[in-house]
């Protein structure tokens, strides 16, 4: 396959796996709930990056739905280049403003989104999906990155939205009038996508009206000349009716005639069920006279017996009004009373993809949140449906005439403030009804340096370093309820019982060492496991750690990496 190549693509290829694990710090003030923790719904303020590997430990293969709308690169956009990776060249675009008329422009953009899109894959559930925001200026260059990240064959479609039917001017003569979202699979694990129907859908196709409830009749013939007698010769068989009472069986009646799936020119063609499938949903089917002919066809309801609503393939050609850009500024606006954001996505375009790739408790994430319209989405749909979805958000904060602004704080996180406690005054009726909801806001904090934990300096919790080093050990999910910091133990994965022997207290760093006494007190080992454990030090030889079946990793010089 052809491979998209780029200034820098070699420095950031493996660069997601060079970002060092940062604390995720809890800001009780700027969070909406009586307890911030990680499970929450969550705002995590700061850089992306760093923030998506943050979640790595907690939140790999955990991620349903991503999405997210990155800078288009259309160079009025004052976004700039600012991952500190190794080269000489790329330390040369830190800090600058990537404009028009910078020639490397493209090139900076695919080095940004590299290492995201790859965190945000490792984050994804196999059946997971990604969702990616873009207009004309990238286009081409994203769908070729993402096929190097995703794979082209999890390529699922190229959704075309309009978002201003007047369009935007250009100076190649065109209106634009429209924008695309990407859409991509994690793995083939998923198969299909679907949603619901609308009441209006509903209502105009599902016409007629039995005991089970309102239907519309769909002809069991296929109805496409490529299958037939031919090569679905266990479709065809005879299906036998009585046209005065419309009743179908699949053995000869008084009264029943033979049909067969034959076209009106003689083509055998074939049914869309099998014989077992018709004997097992006899009564969904009728048949009725059409012209001379007698017709099969197949009852499809618009709920199924548990009232779920029928659901229907997305087309990749939205142009509903309430998918217009006007309809985001507008809600923001109410929301605000003022003009705090530009150009937000409107709600009913993020519900729209969160419909389409979720379930009643999945997680979304996005990691370019801005104005908040993902976590607004989720809170909406679950008020709507009773769904237990969860937000991630993450927003760094962004420069305006040259003054830095905490849009996390003063937009995204106040925004979901708003709609989860109501706004009295808004002009939306929606916004004057308060969505059930609350939210734990982070801020990224330090790096966690395990080199500088004997000498003090930016002392990680318990807590964030045993997650950073179960993860790192074992690539397996951390489970911080799972953590009895008397007995040490930080949690289990396939083969190990991990213990880790730390304080947040440099005296006590100091002094402290697995001993013998200590190895032989740790709590008794289960079938099949060993015990790995963390510690500044040991006072045992190997010939003890191998009776007390201990593997030992000492802190801070060596990161125990076991082959995964």
């Amino acid at each position: 396959m052809p491979s998209l190549q780029f200034k820098g693509k070699t420095f950031v290829q493996n660069h997601h796996l060079q970002v060092k694990y940062h604390e995720l710090i809890p800001v009780k003030a700027k969070s909406l709930t009586d307890k911030v923790t990680l499970h929450d719904n969550l705002i995590i303020h700061g850089d992306n990056l760093k923030a998506l590997k943050a979640l790595l430990p907690l939140y790999a293969g955990k991620i349903k739905c991503v999405y997210i709308d990155p800078p288009y690169n259309t160079g009025n956009e004052n976004w700039q280049y600012n991952d500190n990776v190794s080269s000489p060249m790329m330390q040369e675009w830190l800090g600058k403003v990537v404009d028009r008329e910078d020639l490397t422009r493209h090139d900076k953009w695919l080095c940004m989104l590299m290492p995201r899109l790859k965190l945000l894959r490792e984050l994804l559930t196999d059946d997971g999906v990604v969702f990616v925001s873009i207009d004309d200026n990238e286009i081409h260059r994203l769908r070729m990155l993402l096929d190097e990240i995703f794979g082209e064959d999890n390529f699922m479609a190229q959704i075309n939205v309009l978002v201003n039917p007047k369009g935007r001017v250009m100076s190649e003569g065109f209106a634009q009038t429209h924008e695309y979202i990407l859409v991509y699979r994690k793995t083939s694990d998923l198969t299909d996508v679907s949603i619901d129907k609308t009441s209006q859908e509903i209502t105009t196709q599902y016409t007629e009206k039995d005991d089970r409830g309102a239907f519309r009749s769909l002809e069991l013939r296929n109805t496409h000349r490529q299958f037939g007698k031919h090569n679905r010769p266990n479709l065809f068989f005879s299906i036998y009716c009585n046209p005065k009472t419309a009743e179908v069986s699949l053995t000869s009646k008084k009264g029943f005639e033979a049909v067969k799936p034959i076209w009106d020119d003689g083509f055998e063609g074939c049914w869309t069920w099998n014989s077992d499938k018709v004997a097992k949903e006899i009564a969904k089917l009728l048949c009725r006279i059409v012209g001379n002919k007698i017709r099969v066809y197949r009852k499809a309801y618009a709920f199924d017996e548990e009232g779920e609503t029928a659901t229907k393939k997305p087309t990749t050609t939205w142009v509903e009004k309430s998918f217009f850009t006007e309809k985001g500024q507008a809600l923001v606006d109410d929301i605000f009373g003022e003009r705090v954001f530009y150009a937000p996505k409107p709600l009913a375009l993020i519900k729209r993809l969160v419909q389409i790739a979720t379930d009643e408790d999945s997680i979304i994430l996005d990691s370019f949140s801005g104005s908040g319209t993902t976590g607004h989405a989720v809170l909406s749909l679950n008020s709507e449906d009773g769904g237990n979805r969860r937000f991630i958000l993450i927003q760094c904060d962004e420069e305006t005439d040259g003054a830095k602004k905490d849009v996390c704080t003063q937009t995204t996180a106040k925004r979901l403030r708003c709609v989860i406690k109501s706004i009295p005054k808004a002009k939306d009726e929606n916004l004057r009804n308060p969505l059930n909801g609350t939210f734990s806001f982070f801020d990224l904090g330090k790096a966690i340096e395990l080199e500088s934990i004997l000498e003090g300096d930016g002392l990680p919790t318990y807590e964030e370093l045993a997650r950073y080093v179960f993860y790192t050990a074992t690539g397996e999910e951390f489970d911080e309820k799972a953590i009895d910091e008397k007995k040490h133990f930080i949690g289990e994965s396939r083969n190990y019982q991990v213990f880790l022997f730390y304080e947040p207290d440099i005296t006590k760093l100091k002094n402290m060492a697995l001993t013998l006494d200590i190895a032989k007190a740790l709590p008794p080992l289960k079938k099949g496991k060993k015990r790995l454990v963390f510690a500044p030090t040991k006072y045992l030889d190997q010939e003890h750690l191998d009776q007390c079946r201990i593997d030992f990793a000492q802190l801070p010089y060596e990161i125990y990496e076991l082959t995964r």
